[in-house]
């Protein structure tokens, strides 16, 4: 797997990962697609996983404060589950916040995916809400 990093909207790196998250969210989980691209889309730093070149996974990272990451839009194409490809993207977001100075990782979780974030080292740190019309907790997960 080879990622590559873009806080460029122009790039081939953020239409990637626009095309995964459409192909996940809009398609699949059936999110209205004016609420899939947001305002955060210029503030964002974005991540595409690659395998033999088709980019297979993404996500975007929204700094919050000078020591935290909101992780977000992390998806993984359908057909390529179950091959640890979301595992491997969220410790690659792990070294990249290490690298930026971040020390800790925030998120919200999909309830459906709570095991897989706990799996990691994430602890809920809300109360559930929905997003989307689809249940969530926020995570948290202390890099040091």
């Amino acid at each position: 797997m080879n990622y590559s990093w873009s806080t460029n909207l122009d790039s081939s790196i953020y239409k990637d990962s626009l095309s995964i998250r459409n192909k996940v969210f809009v398609e699949e989980q059936q999110v209205p697609k004016e609420m899939e691209v947001d305002e955060f889309e210029d503030l964002t730093t974005y991540v595409v996983g690659y395998l033999d070149a088709i980019p297979v996974v993404t996500a975007r990272l929204l700094p919050t404060n000078q020591h935290t990451y909101k992780v977000q839009r992390v998806a993984v194409l359908k057909e390529y589950r179950d091959r640890q490809i979301g595992k491997k993207i969220m410790l690659e977001i792990e070294r990249f916040a290490i690298e930026h100075n971040r020390n800790s990782l925030v998120l919200g979780a999909q309830d459906q995916a709570i095991g897989f974030y706990s799996s990691l080292g994430y602890l809920i740190d809300s109360e559930g809400y929905l997003d989307a019309g689809m249940p969530h907790h926020n995570m948290i997960k202390h890099l040091v």
